[in-house]
């Protein structure tokens, strides 16, 4: 019968151990920096998967920038893959604004300070995983 009862206890504590670990979440905290002006804000997006990556956020802030900068925390994100995509809404329209071309008339990044050549960056240069520990991604415009 005591033998019964370890045994018992140390499953369930096995058990709750590892649904602990895949409920896990960690912090991403990202520091955009180098902005040409405070003007309008910058609208930062975090991303799940490369399918939605600059498509449709897992979630997305608007942030206002002071001193040429601006930081944002993503607290609480589950274990996983993620990108960052950001731009400088300088003028305030919520919307990244193009040329003829759908070239950006104004600043954007990516995590990893990943760029694109002959288009948007790639969800393989600005993927990171996070895993039980919180990070700070730093975008240099």
């Amino acid at each position: 019968m005591k033998h019964s009862i370890i045994i018992i206890s140390l499953s369930l504590f096995i058990f709750s151990s590892l649904q602990a670990q895949d409920k896990k979440t960690s912090d991403i905290t990202v520091l955009i920096s180098n902005f040409d002006t405070n003007q309008g804000k910058a609208y930062i997006a975090l991303y799940n998967s490369e399918a939605n990556f600059l498509k449709k956020g897992f979630e997305s802030t608007f942030k206002k920038i002071d001193n040429n900068s601006c930081k944002v925390t993503f607290k609480k994100v589950p274990n996983g893959v993620y990108a960052i995509s950001m731009f400088h809404d300088e003028n305030d329209n919520n919307k990244m604004d193009t040329n003829l071309f759908g070239i950006p008339k104004e600043d954007y990044g990516c995590s990893n300070n990943a760029k694109g050549f002959m288009g948007p960056p790639k969800w393989e240069d600005a993927k990171f995983q996070i895993n039980n520990k919180s990070i700070t991604q730093h975008i240099t415009l």
